[in-house]
């Protein structure tokens, strides 16, 4: 709808001009607004990526070593438990099993790095193959006490071949710096599993299985694989590589975490909204009722409210997707979890966020939007 206004010097208003016009009538009241939305859903681009991200960090490097399936002990756990390595000879000979290693991983402090990956693995197993040296070499054999420091970690240890690295109590030679194709990979001191067990005390124990299923299975087989892995090892649980970390209790703790810390900072950009479209259309009584007055139906004046609390929460997610970001890049790049997990700022992240902003601004404006339409012409003679 145009309306024309037949005085010099004047221009016609579209319904868009009429829109935006009420948004810039009072742009501190408005700035704040969107700031409000924003905040929420940078919350939900930042942890919510993060959250993705730990899984998506952790997939990436099960798929660089070739792993297809874990056997784990940690769905009742934020960490891993150790399990023993005697349980490995139990799914070794399964058929469908082309090979397995043992792991042992965890999460500690290290020297200057608050928390650091520490992978401990079967000597001359295939989570070996695909580490690239960068500079140094491999160790010799698996009492050699050296470390491999994956790019990442070299970085924020500030270490290079030749250098020492305390690990627990022991100090351990860096002998080379390698590249392993996934970023949580590269975040990690990687030696042999003999000598990790040895240095924390955890002799005859590991973490998980890593294993290799035969060339040509497919997907449900894997699946019956796991399932049959699961019955023979009952202190422990096989998932595909790409899921055993999103079936974990950790994780499930970390998502419900993000999405409620998310959902507070929206309701905060709800109730914002919703105030400064009440006080919109407080302040607007007598326009609206000259609108109704000449001509407008009352659903053309919903619309038009509808559509201001649509666009504040359209701009109020671009922002937030961009503060959500550099959030992001913020965090990542702290030394408490830089080289753990590389966040997921995927576009379908993106337009999550910016959907979600828009359905607030919508689910807002319903209730001044309904309170606009009560509104009678009779108001355009007052005031």
């Amino acid at each position: 709808m145009v309306i024309r206004q037949d005085f010099p010097g004047t221009n016609e208003m579209t319904f868009f001009d009429i829109i935006t016009r009420g948004l810039k009538r009072r742009p501190i009241r408005t700035g704040l607004t969107l700031l409000g939305i924003a905040v929420g859903i940078a919350a939900v681009v930042a942890l919510i990526g993060l959250s993705r991200g730990l899984v998506a960090s952790w997939t990436a490097g099960m798929k660089s070593r070739g792993t297809e399936i874990v056997v784990h002990n940690m769905r009742g756990s934020l960490t891993p438990k150790p399990f023993p390595a005697a349980t490995r000879d139990r799914i070794a000979h399964l058929s469908g099993v082309a090979a397995t290693c043992m792991i042992l991983v965890d999460l500690m402090s290290v020297e200057n790095a608050e928390l650091m990956i520490v992978s401990g693995r079967e000597w001359g197993c295939f989570a070996w193959e695909n580490l690239k040296l960068v500079s140094g070499r491999m160790p010799k054999d698996q009492m050699e006490r050296a470390v491999l420091l994956g790019t990442t970690a070299a970085d924020v240890l500030k270490k290079k071949v030749g250098d020492t690295v305390q690990i627990e109590t022991e100090e351990l030679t860096v002998v080379g710096i390698v590249e392993g194709a996934a970023f949580v990979e590269n975040g990690s001191i990687i030696l042999s599993l003999p000598l990790l067990q040895q240095v924390t005390g955890n002799q005859d124990k590991i973490s998980a299985i890593d294993v290799r299923v035969a060339a040509g299975t497919n997907d449900a087989e894997i699946r019956r694989l796991c399932e049959e892995m699961s019955r023979l090892i009952p202190e422990a649980h096989a998932d595909p590589a790409g899921e055993h970390l999103a079936h974990t209790e950790g994780y499930r703790v970390i998502n419900a975490m993000s999405w409620g810390t998310s959902l507070l900072a929206i309701l905060v950009g709800v109730l914002g909204v919703t105030n400064t479209m009440l006080m919109s259309v407080f302040e607007r009584r007598q326009e609206i009722a000259i609108l109704l007055a000449l001509g407008w139906k009352r659903s053309r004046i919903v619309r038009m409210i509808l559509w201001e609390s649509a666009m504040l929460g359209l701009l109020g997610g671009i922002i937030g997707v961009g503060l959500g970001v550099i959030g992001v890049h913020l965090m990542q790049a702290a030394p408490a979890i830089r080289g753990l997990l590389e966040p997921d700022l995927s576009f379908n992240l993106i337009l999550m966020a910016v959907t979600i902003a828009v359905c607030v601004g919508v689910l807002s404006g319903f209730y001044p939007a309904w309170r606009s339409s009560r509104l009678t012409p009779s108001l355009a003679l007052h005031g």
